[in-house]
């Protein structure tokens, strides 16, 4: 049974993303969300190219903040994403 475990390959998990981080939004992610829904139909396009800071992280939510003259946002964590 040990020799079975060993040779099923393991899952790398994704760092996870800690305040400071720069991230943009996946766009696969977000578009079947709620917080979608709940906004205008067409997201702005920045969003999904970034860099944005993450200011505070907040259990599955975080705060994020584009190099833009637009409100701080907060989105699950899930729809985050680092931006390299």
């Amino acid at each position: 049974m040990a020799e079975s475990d060993a040779a099923a390959p393991a899952k790398a998990k994704p760092a996870a993303l800690r305040k400071g981080a720069l991230v943009k939004v996946n766009k696969a992610a977000y578009s079947a969300s709620l917080e979608a829904s709940a906004s205008d139909p067409t997201a702005p396009d920045y969003i999904f190219e970034g860099p944005g800071e993450l200011l505070v992280v907040r259990g599955d939510y975080g705060q994020v903040r584009w190099n833009r003259p637009v409100p701080d946002v907060w989105l699950r964590m899930d729809q985050l994403e680092a931006c390299s």
